[in-house]
């Protein structure tokens, strides 16, 4: 167990004793001094879906415990921008105003959209200051940024996992750093050479000798924004003079907005458009968009028949997760179960007397967005399993943020579900983010003969319900 209290942004606390958060998306690569508590689910009940979570110390073979990262959430929470052995705690802030996280949240969106065009941003944090690009879309603009305002040569920053797949062999990492730095060779500053660090089957990237640095300061913040951004985890960078960044008109995002972002962005959202669309399956349906306060991306609710007087004639509605499958949901792909689990959430809800609510979050891969999940099918017909091909691109086994859910939930008035689902993961996402999960109801398809290790590994590695 945690030795201090820890409060989540979502009111669960971390205490001495066994508890799991589920609520929010600070992972392992992320999150210094808290990324080796993971959180392994024992066999649950079969009926509920209920089960007893608990923090264990290990070297890490699922994704990290998710507790959100805010200064003003979490009073006692490990700041993940400070790189110290030992870590620190966020300094403790007046809760700000609207205003004030829509401003903050607008430099990260600002930040992630610079990384995605190949420019560099600099990470500040007190007295560090990190200059950082993209290796997947720096070009020799952003290349010679980082030369001029750099105060030494540049480095690569990777998740673990990433690193030892690049060098083919184990990577030696500090217990309270869930970052390698690599000293990147002068031929390997090249926009091609660097572009083959995002291609899951790129061989020979590095020597296989490439040697290892201590990661600088906020090296973690870093790791964070190229993951915000849908990036693959893999950044050149170097620490900067700020004035000389200034100077080259490159964007400023302080460390804590980053790390904070995910539950800003969630916590934010409201509703922004409604409308009636009756579907094959549920002619009574209604979709509700929401947008998080910085216009970033969109999740969807769809309401079948009229869950909202259920809740409030005392009843339950049956809810579902689901987050959005390009591949499954519109192309009918046999990798998954995610259209047969849509269609089929829809369809039970129209035949449920209380009505549901199906949450189509913009979550794509466990969170990892599409195109890191193409790459990670590239690396699963190499072998790997769904877990550990996120895993090797430099992402959590489940990236995803439970506190959207629970936000959208509660704009809709249901804070008393019956969940449909085999996740466990799910049921105690939501319920550390305030959410009475009432009920599981197995949500279970046959496989296709396609799917079928995938459906294994649910089963068996992230320990899904199934059978």
């Amino acid at each position: 167990s945690l030795s201090s209290t820890i409060s989540t942004g979502c009111g669960a606390v971390i205490s001495g004793e066994p508890h799991s958060c589920s609520c929010g998306t600070a992972t392992m690569e992320a999150a210094p001094g808290l990324e080796r508590y993971q959180c392994h689910p024992p066999k649950p009940d079969r009926k509920t879906g209920r089960a007893a979570f608990a923090f264990f110390l290990t070297l890490g073979s699922q994704s990290a415990v998710t507790v959100p990262h805010s200064p003003w959430l979490n009073k006692g929470v490990m700041e993940t921008g400070n790189m110290s052995p030992q870590g620190s705690l966020l300094p403790q802030h007046p809760e700000p105003t609207l205003d004030q996280r829509r401003l903050s949240m607008r430099g990260v969106h600002r930040a992630i959209s610079d990384l995605r065009r190949g420019t560099p941003v600099l990470i500040e944090q007190q007295e560090a200051a990190l200059l950082v690009g993209a290796a997947e879309t720096l070009g020799a603009a952003g290349l010679a940024d980082i030369a001029a305002a750099g105060l030494a040569a540049p480095v690569l920053l990777l998740a673990p996992v990433r690193a030892a797949a690049l060098l083919r062999r184990p990577v030696p990492q500090q217990e309270d750093q869930p970052v390698v730095a690599l000293r990147l060779p002068p031929a390997a500053l090249d926009p091609a050479r660097l572009r083959g660090f995002a291609d899951p089957t790129a061989e020979s990237l590095l020597p296989a000798e490439a040697e290892q640095l201590p990661p600088p300061p906020l090296a973690g913040a870093a790791l964070a924004l190229a993951k915000l951004g849908r990036l693959l985890p893999a950044l050149v960078v170097a620490p900067a003079i700020p004035s000389v960044a200034e100077r080259l008109s490159l964007l400023t995002v302080p460390a804590e907005d980053i790390l904070s972002y995910p539950v800003s962005a969630a916590s934010s959202l409201k509703r922004v458009a409604e409308a009636r669309v009756p579907l094959e399956d549920a002619p009574e349906a209604r979709i509700i968009a929401f947008r998080a306060a910085d216009g970033g991306i969109e999740h969807l609710a769809i309401l079948v028949g009229d869950p909202e007087a259920s809740m409030a004639a005392g009843q339950a509605p049956l809810v579902r997760a689901h987050s959005e499958c390009f591949t499954g949901d519109l192309l009918g792909s046999l990798r998954c179960d995610c259209g047969p689990q849509l269609r089929g959430a829809i369809k039970r809800m129209a035949e449920d007397p209380a009505g549901g609510v199906l949450l189509y979050l913009a979550q794509e891969g466990r969170g990892i967005g599409l195109v890191n999940k193409l790459r990670a099918y590239t690396l699963q017909d190499r072998g790997l399993d769904t877990l550990d091909a996120n895993r090797a691109l430099g992402y959590g086994a489940d990236e995803r943020n439970f506190l959207v859910g629970a936000t959208m939930l509660r704009e809709v008035g249901l804070t008393r579900v019956r969940l449909l689902t085999n996740n466990p993961d799910k049921i105690s996402g939501l319920a550390a983010c305030g959410i009475d999960v009432v009920g599981r109801e197995a949500h279970q398809f046959d496989p296709n003969g396609v799917n079928d290790a995938y459906l294994d590994t649910k089963a068996r590695r992230f320990g899904h319900m199934l059978g």
